[in-house]
């Protein structure tokens, strides 16, 4: 499932990462790894905040949607 139907405050593992190879790229240099463990903190708006690898960061709802956990 995309990370953007994870519920709130629950730890998942990143299965796939999906899109163009600078998406993935992008999103791996920010910790989004598969196997890797994401935890998503909250949501406003068109926004996720996330825990991963022990910092938080946020992203758009369709960069988080490339995500599936």
């Amino acid at each position: 499932m995309p990370l953007t139907m994870a519920p709130l405050g629950e730890e998942r593992m990143i299965l796939r990462i999906t899109g163009r190879d600078h998406v993935q790229k992008h999103l791996a240099n920010l910790g989004f790894v598969t196997g890797g463990n994401v935890t998503v903190i909250s949501e406003m708006g068109g926004n996720m905040i996330l825990k991963v690898k022990e910092a938080r960061v946020a992203l758009d709802k369709a960069m988080a949607g490339r995500i599936l956990v």
